[in-house]
């Protein structure tokens, strides 16, 4: 077989462009593999151009002439011309993108064939984008045009994108261009030479070349991907496909196609980078969100599960409606479908069962995939509104409940709106005598006299009224029964929903409030025989003189005279200087803001104290100024010692109980990391797991164990100084503690402060044992300062060439469990290279650790003044 028509039938499949060959009849005489990927389906020799597929027609012109001009060699003469369909490329609306070839001595009486390639154009999706054909003469004529068959070739394969060469053993007898620029190579040197003189300078190709040989052998055809760096470009990846041709077995004859594939593999890194943002995206989002299709949930994120409560179990395969608690959902499932078929989205709340067994609401979003094709599944998405649902059937019930209230009064209640009477209670039906359904929608007045000025019928006061402001008023009403009667009573103005004004009338009849006079009367009377026998203190005194109206026969202790000899006389005249002084501003500030006021005053005894419990009430006449002062005075001196012992009582065993337990729990835990030792031990292989959780439960034992002698919060010096001990024993390495600083051992750690602090101490520590000279002892030096104390931690080693401790991971040991533990706002901590020490720095200030506080005397107990004066 001719060599060039032999290596032409290899390129012809292994060429990446489409490529179509096709007689002047428009005939297919074949096509590659490259063309039935671009059209989706294979075209069979024999499928003539006329009956092809559009899309086939189009991408080789056949639907209008072109006048093909026959092209002879460079720089040769015009020989002839052949008709063909128009020029390819050149379709409606598209750019002429194209080139042509024709053999040259065309004799138009021969049969020619046509060969038509199709490139895809850089970052465009449309076929036919460029092309290129070229007129080929019969195969009886191909063994006597070998050299224009050779330069018709040469030219498809140099206008090619891809590199294409062809080889025989290990030397390169062509090539086109592309395929030199592709390896760096210097265009028209690589013909005639070894393959492994070109690539030395890369031993990536050289080694793919070698690998391929033996797969050449066996099966015929080797294909890889591989990147390739040309002095002075960026790096790139290219797609190898080597196919041998023919039959010898002494040496192999290969076709060799280079593609570049860079733009594909940065196109692949982009989806792969879009779909781990978009599984991010969705496992981190904190709504529902699950792909249905069929009824049956085929993705669903975390907070969906977390949703319902299922945090183990997986939601793939189980059926959507399975979600709902259809007890309780109102909404029928085939309407909500329909509605989402017909609309393509859906949007309501329903109720979906929980793991614990109650419903829970949620606000649910259904979105068709595609909005034409309902077969493709929804989207469906779910935000918890249990609470706002709750919320609004708990106003709900609490207005029913307001509603029972107020039918339970004995003032009658009438709500009004824009119609009319809205609400009455049971009170009010009772008064009116009728019942709600006689009244609702009717006016107020329906109930006035025939006064013209009845407040139920001039209502223009209710205009001056604000949102929650009160109008009284005393009116004369008749009931349906034909009763008249005054009542009394207040409107009041509310903005209801949608800002609507509502207004609510509250009526007291007035015979019951002279029922309830003559009562308070009589109450007075009990209340005063109930003052005099009282066993406190009560003294009645003048607002504006303060001098005693009356007094009862306890009074007299407080006082300190017979109570009967204190009337008329002023608070000088009754007490020693200063604490007459104090009682009359008390007096006075209680008068001034017309509230009550408490006060405890102490007296101080010739045996003991005395306390006393005084409170001041200003007493006023609706309407008028406040015109008397009472004053209840109670001994409240044995009631105090009993507080106080009940309350030292308390603390000294809860103190005691904090002990046990502290103490309880420092041996459970040194009980926990004996086990652990015992576990390491028999299992070696993790003993160096179980040694850090050892050293960490051993420092949180120290902490316990400095609480159970603690009266309050531990001191920093302590917790150190256990910290080294416990990792001294633990690796039998001396640790070199040393403090200095004034106040270095007073600083104090909170309660929450201080395991955290302790395990941060340990992990330091342990680091500095495991990943140092552990020939020489460990150094830690605590320095303290005014407003903060520094440890430093030297020990011999090295760190990791370009450490840098912010991009250390959180963890839950080594210096990651520090970086979580230490408090962010009070400490700072560091690590760095000292020559060949490694330096651990810790910062601690307020108010992740304090000085003790000084207690400061004061005069006021529970917020009341305290004065001491002698009797």
């Amino acid at each position: 077989m001719n060599p060039a028509v032999h290596a032409d039938d290899a390129w012809f499949d292994l060429v990446p462009l489409a490529m179509l060959e096709f007689n002047e009849h428009g005939q297919v005489q074949r096509s590659n593999a490259a063309l039935s990927r671009l059209l989706g389906h294979a075209v069979p020799p024999g499928t003539t151009l006329a009956q092809a597929s559009p899309a086939l027609q189009r991408l080789c012109g056949w639907d209008a002439p072109l006048t093909l001009l026959a092209l002879g060699p460079e720089d040769g003469p015009l020989k002839g011309q052949a008709t063909l369909p128009r020029q390819m490329g050149q379709g409606p609306g598209k750019p002429v993108n194209s080139q042509v070839w024709n053999q040259a001595q065309v004799d138009p009486a021969r049969p020619r064939r046509y060969l038509c390639a199709i490139q895809e154009a850089q970052g465009s999706t449309s076929i036919a984008s460029g092309q290129a054909s070229m007129t080929i003469q019969s195969g009886a004529d191909k063994g006597l045009n070998q050299e224009q068959l050779l330069h018709e070739l040469s030219t498809i394969l140099d206008s090619t994108p891809a590199g294409i060469a062809y080889m025989r053993g290990d030397v390169v007898l062509r090539c086109n261009r592309r395929f030199e620029r592709m390896l760096g190579l210097t265009p028209g040197t690589t013909a005639g030479q070894r393959i492994d003189t070109l690539v030395t300078k890369d031993p990536r190709i050289n080694r793919v070349m070698t690998q391929s040989t033996s797969e050449l052998r066996s099966g015929g055809q080797y294909e890889t991907e591989l990147e390739i760096v040309v002095p002075g470009q960026n790096p790139r990846w290219y797609g190898l496909s080597l196919r041998r041709i023919g039959d010898s077995r002494a040496q192999l004859e290969v076709i060799a196609v280079l593609s570049d594939i860079t733009r594909i593999r940065a196109q692949q890194a982009q989806l792969q980078a879009l779909g781990r943002d978009r599984d991010l995206m969705f496992s981190l989002s904190g709504v529902g969100i699950a792909f249905v299709r069929d009824g049956i949930i085929q993705s669903a994120n975390p907070a969906l599960s977390h949703l319902i409560g299922d945090e183990s179990g997986s939601l793939v395969g189980r059926n959507l409606t399975g979600l709902y608690a259809t007890e309780v959902d109102t909404n029928s499932e085939p309407d909500v479908m329909s509605v989402l078929r017909s609309l393509g989205h859906w949007q309501g709340e329903r109720a979906l069962r929980h793991r614990r067994g109650t419903p829970l609401w949620a606000e649910v979003a259904l979105r068709l995939v595609n909005q034409n094709r309902a077969e493709e599944g929804f989207i469906a998405s779910f935000v918890n509104v249990d609470d706002r649902h709750r919320a609004e059937q708990n106003l709900t019930l609490q207005a029913d409940r307001t509603r029972a209230i107020l039918d339970s009064v004995f003032v009658g209640i009438v709500t009004l709106d824009n119609q009319g009477i809205a609400w009455m209670n049971r009170s009010a039906r009772r008064m009116f005598a009728g019942d709600l359904a006689d009244f609702v929608g009717q006016p107020l007045s329906t109930v006035a006299t025939s006064d013209i000025d009845h407040p139920f019928r001039m209502t223009d006061y209710l205009e001056h009224l604000q949102d929650g402001q009160t109008h009284t008023f005393e009116c004369q009403v008749v009931g349906r029964d034909g009763r008249v009667f005054w009542v009394v009573g207040n409107a009041v103005v509310t903005l209801g929903e949608f800002n609507q004004r509502q207004i609510t009338y509250a009526l007291l009849d007035i015979d019951r409030r002279r029922q309830a006079e003559a009562q308070t009367a009589e109450a007075q009377a009990t209340l005063q025989r109930i003052i005099e026998m009282a066993p406190m203190a009560i003294t009645l005194m003048d607002a504006r003189t303060l001098k005693v109206v009356q007094t009862n026969q306890a009074a007299s202790a407080f006082l300190q005279m017979d109570s009967s000899k204190a009337l008329g006389m002023g608070p000088e005249d009754l007490f020693e200087t200063n604490r007459a002084r104090v009682m009359r501003d008390d007096m006075h500030a209680s008068l001034d803001n017309g509230q009550p006021l408490h006060r405890e005053y102490v007296v101080a005894g010739k045996a003991a104290n005395q306390i006393w419990d005084v409170n001041y009430q200003p007493l006023h006449r609706e309407g008028q100024a406040v015109d008397q002062l009472l004053l209840v005075a109670t001994d409240v001196t044995e009631q105090r010692k009993a507080e106080q012992a009940r309350l030292d009582a308390a603390i000294a065993q809860r103190e005691m109980l904090v002990k046990e337990v502290h103490h309880r729990i420092k041996n459970n835990l040194q009980g926990v990391a004996g086990l652990l030792q015992q576990i390491a031990a028999r299992k070696p292989e993790v003993a160096a797991v179980i040694s850090e959780v050892v050293g960490q439960v051993q420092a949180i034992a120290q902490v316990y164990g400095l609480q159970v002698g603690a009266g309050g919060p531990l001191r920093l010096k302590n917790v150190i100084e256990a910290i080294s001990n416990s990792v001294q024993r633990t690796f039998g390495r001396p640790i070199s503690l040393t403090f200095e600083g004034e106040h270095v051992g007073e600083w104090l750690l909170p309660e929450a402060e201080s395991i955290p602090i302790a395990l941060s101490l340990n992990e330091l520590l342990t680091n500095a044992h495991k990943h140092g000279n552990q020939a020489t002892p460990l150094v830690c030096h605590v320095h303290s300062q005014e407003s903060q104390v520094s440890i430093d931690i030297h020990n011999q080693g090295k760190l990791p060439e370009g450490f840098n401790l912010a991009r250390v991971p959180g963890g839950v040991s080594g210096l990651g469990l520090v970086r979580a533990l230490l408090p962010r706002r009070s400490s700072k901590f560091n690590l760095s290279q000292e020559g060949e020490h490694v330096l651990t720095h810790i910062e601690l200030t307020p108010p992740g650790i304090h000085l003790p506080q000084i207690p400061h005397a004061s005069g006021a107990a529970s917020g009341h003044q305290i004065a001491l004066w002698p009797q």
